[in-house]
């Protein structure tokens, strides 16, 4: 049976729809609950069994040192004073943090061209060799599951696939808003419609997102001359790519996706995480219906 060992974690991007802060720390490190969104990404890794993760960080930025500095720095000093104060359980949650498995940060390559692919391409000497890889798109959360599990668990029933995306489906009201899966008779992806104007424009209910398992054979036609649209380097065109060339595999999620792409999302992922995790979850439910009340009188 093929292994699937490496994942590559993408936040290459300025992300100018969170400034300010983003002008400070990467888009992924914004909290949900008391975690980032990168380690949540992360943890769906270390569920599928993953060994090595490559955090791809965007160039001329801090982001590289933040990174490496959670993933990696030790935080004696925090260990010692909750020791003193009598609070050791509380670095419980950062030991967590540093047992997770390899943990590699690199910087995307800032000679590459704009684009969703870019990050991947920039990590591709850490794959390259590998029967299959999987990819995460740190905006994209994952509850419930673990997205990276069923791919694997997808590639390894059909191990000469070329790749395999996740998909869920959408209502229609959406379907204008993301990549709409188009399927070959055999079910396997024929090509990805994005953001369709009509609904009649949408070849399926499904729509796809940051979650692929890819083989090394992406970067033939993931290449920086392969620009799509916008002039944008797309992972999804060379999936496409590769499709035309084999089997394809659609996965359907078995959790619940919600992306952190901007503010107004964000705070619909962290309120789920907030309502299905903590301890404060009714009260927050209560607040939230004091305030209803308050406007309906």
């Amino acid at each position: 049976m093929k292994t699937v060992k490496k994942a590559i974690i993408t936040d290459a991007g300025f992300a100018s729809r969170y400034l300010p802060i983003t002008k400070t720390i990467p888009k992924a490190m914004v909290p949900i609950g008391a975690k980032p969104a990168m380690q949540l990404c992360v943890e769906e890794c270390v569920a599928a069994g993953i060994q090595e993760i490559i955090i791809v960080a965007t160039p001329d930025t801090m982001a590289k040192d933040i990174y490496d500095n959670y993933f990696h720095d030790k935080a004696e000093n925090v260990q010692k004073l909750l020791d003193k104060q009598g609070k050791s359980e509380r670095f419980e949650p950062v030991k967590e943090v540093l047992n997770f498995p390899k943990i590699t940060v690199i910087e995307q390559d800032r000679d590459l061209p704009y684009g969703n692919g870019s990050p991947i391409v920039s990590a591709k000497d850490f794959v390259k060799d590998e029967d299959a890889f999987v990819v995460l798109y740190s905006d994209d959360l994952i509850f419930g599951n673990s997205d990276v599990k069923t791919l694997i668990e997808t590639y390894q029933s059909h191990e000469e696939a070329k790749a395999v995306i996740a998909t869920t489906e959408m209502p229609e009201s959406a379907w204008h808003k993301y990549g709409m899966v188009a399927l070959k008779d055999n079910g396997t992806l024929s090509h990805i419609v994005e953001k369709p104007k009509t609904p009649d424009l949408s070849p399926s209910n499904l729509t796809s997102y940051g979650r692929y398992l890819l083989t090394p054979e992406v970067f033939e036609y993931l290449v920086p001359t392969n620009t799509g649209l916008d002039g944008e380097l797309w992972t999804v065109d060379a999936i496409t790519k590769l499709a035309e060339h084999g089997d394809v595999l659609v996965a359907k999620s078995n959790g619940k996706w919600m992306t952190t792409g901007d503010p107004k999302n964000y705070f619909m992922t962290l309120l789920k995480y907030v309502l299905d995790n903590t301890d404060y979850a009714d009260e927050v439910i209560e607040m939230c219906y004091n305030k209803l009340k308050e406007i309906n009188q």
